[in-house]
């Protein structure tokens, strides 16, 4: 008799990609969704024809702002698990920087997906934003020089940020 071995499968890990965009006196800009309860930064879900995280951030924005980023620095990582109903996956978050004064007049909401935006103190964006989402932002914004690697948007003892 013999044995049948299953053939390989590469796992398939959903990914997204999110947004810190400053203004002029330092506040964070946070969306409001329409599809969800609480409030998000610019981001959402990459592509699974190639895209990249860089690529879905700067899509993402541009899609639910009308603002193009340029320029960013990778901020965190954090991997999800899966739970019953989340499929857990991969979050990149992008620190992009501060907007131009003008810029401001620039944005558009997705209106299908976006209700309102505003611009919030970075200290208290935490409370504002839902679970995960709060706990990468404030780990990214703890030290905007390092990129964070975290789980389940906490850090992970012994892994050095870098």
């Amino acid at each position: 008799m013999t044995d049948l071995v299953a053939p390989f499968e590469i796992p398939r890990i959903p990914a997204s990609a999110g947004a810190l965009l400053f203004d002029t006196v330092g506040r964070l800009l946070v969306l409001n969704p329409t599809y969800k309860s609480g409030w998000t930064i610019p981001g959402g879900m990459v592509e699974a024809d190639g895209e990249t995280p860089w690529e879905a951030c700067r899509r993402e924005t541009r899609e639910e702002t009308g603002l193009e980023v340029e320029g960013g620095r990778l901020a965190a990582v954090d991997f999800l698990r899966l739970r019953k109903g989340k499929p857990g996956g991969m979050r990149f978050l992008f620190d992009c920087g501060t907007l131009p004064e003008d810029a401001l007049g620039r944005i558009r909401l997705q209106e299908e997906e976006i209700s309102e935006f505003r611009f919030v103190d970075p200290a208290g964006a935490g409370d504002l934003l839902s679970g995960p989402v709060g706990r990468r932002v404030a780990a990214a914004l703890a030290d905007r020089t390092v990129c964070a690697y975290l789980e389940d948007g906490r850090p992970v003892p012994g892994v050095s940020a870098g």
